[in-house]
């Protein structure tokens, strides 16, 4: 009798709102566990060719290209409409 009891208690607990959203919490924390630090995460090692260079920049430079700021506005953009806006009040001076 006391283990009927007892079986019906749990089986009513485990239908419970925060019960069954601690058990989602649960596997989700289980499963991203396992995600981020399974064998397939490991860091990989690059090879010296392409870990010689530290950004695109350098890239670009040593395989000849040009790196050129692009132009402030093309020469085809319309004036902005509608009143001119005031110059910053205090402006960064580099």
């Amino acid at each position: 009798m006391t283990t009927d009891r007892f079986a019906n208690s749990i089986s009513t607990a485990l239908r419970h709102p925060g019960v069954i959203a601690l058990i989602v919490a649960g596997l989700t924390i289980a499963a991203m566990l396992i995600v981020d630090h399974g064998p397939w995460s490991r860091a990989k090692t690059q090879p010296a060719h392409i870990a010689m260079y530290a950004t695109t920049g350098e890239a670009a430079r040593a395989a000849g290209a040009a790196v050129l700021p692009t132009d402030a506005r093309s020469p085809i953009e319309p004036a902005r409409p509608g009143p001119k806006t005031s110059p910053a009040v205090n402006p960064v001076t580099p």
